[in-house]
């Protein structure tokens, strides 16, 4: 689906990636995990052409990214921001419409294929109770399915969401991602942002562990989550062990690294 090759990001001459190089297939969910700082949001945003790459080369289904014009990039690319907050009183069912954007002729009504697209996004995420409501009446969790039924609207091949469970109560996390794992299950690819390394361990199937702008990790969460990454990337010590419930990993925070002493 996506494919990088030694890609770098400068940004007012600053290096905020450097040198990536990645391939992620169809139908997975892979988690981008590291500190705060790490580059994790940037990497997004260079997968959904909003950010360009400095040097490199990024493709999407076969064909470089900057050859597809922004619209095509639109129908089969979605993104989900951190930040879901709306300052107008749009109800979700508008909302859940602006993703059926990049099909719509300029000044012409929507058509029945789109509010098709839209019910059944709402469907898909069990909002359609919440068509009406206005977006400033609904809770995080709401607004946050919201706007994933938005994304979804679109209809697209890859769907990408930036920290979409930070502000989240535990029901909605586990609600958001066990969706994400769903769809991809049914062949769409998902890419996020985590901070919650048990709950990236337990729904994604590849891990991107970033360090300073660059690949630290890649691979399964049992390749990626090992005590010698995190400690590099988190600087704390950690304790691994198969939760045998879930039947993934399960990892326990023991302390801060101590910076060492140079007399």
């Amino acid at each position: 689906m996506i494919d990088y090759r030694n890609v770098s990001v400068f940004i007012q001459k600053q290096s905020i990636l450097r040198n990536l190089s990645f391939h992620i297939p169809a139908g997975q969910f892979v988690g981008l995990i590291g500190p705060n700082g790490s580059g994790k949001s940037t990497l997004l945003r260079t997968m959904s052409g909003w950010i360009p790459r400095t040097e490199g080369r990024i493709s999407l289904a076969g064909k470089a990214l900057e050859r597809y014009k922004r619209r095509d990039i639109a129908r089969l690319i979605s993104f989900v921001p951190q930040d879901t907050s709306v300052d107008f009183d749009f109800t979700v069912r508008d909302i859940v419409m602006m993703g059926r954007h990049p099909y719509m002729s300029r000044f012409k009504e929507a058509t029945r294929e789109d509010s098709l697209a839209a019910e059944r996004a709402m469907y898909i995420t069990e909002i359609a109770h919440l068509a009406d409501r206005t977006a400033t009446s609904l809770s995080g969790g709401q607004r946050q399915m919201a706007f994933i039924a938005k994304a979804l609207a679109q209809t697209p091949q890859l769907l990408l969401l930036d920290e979409p469970i930070s502000a989240l109560d535990i029901r909605h996390q586990l609600q958001t991602l066990e969706l994400v794992q769903q769809l991809t299950y049914d062949g769409l690819t998902a890419v996020a942002a985590l901070h919650d390394l048990n709950l990236a361990a337990r729904y994604c199937d590849q891990l991107i562990l970033l360090h300073q702008g660059q690949i630290l990790s890649i691979g399964t969460p049992e390749e990626v989550l090992t005590p010698t990454s995190i400690q590099k990337a988190y600087e704390v010590h950690i304790e691994l062990r198969q939760d045998p419930w879930l039947g993934s990993l399960s990892i326990t925070a023991i302390g801060i690294e101590e910076p060492s002493l140079k007399g």
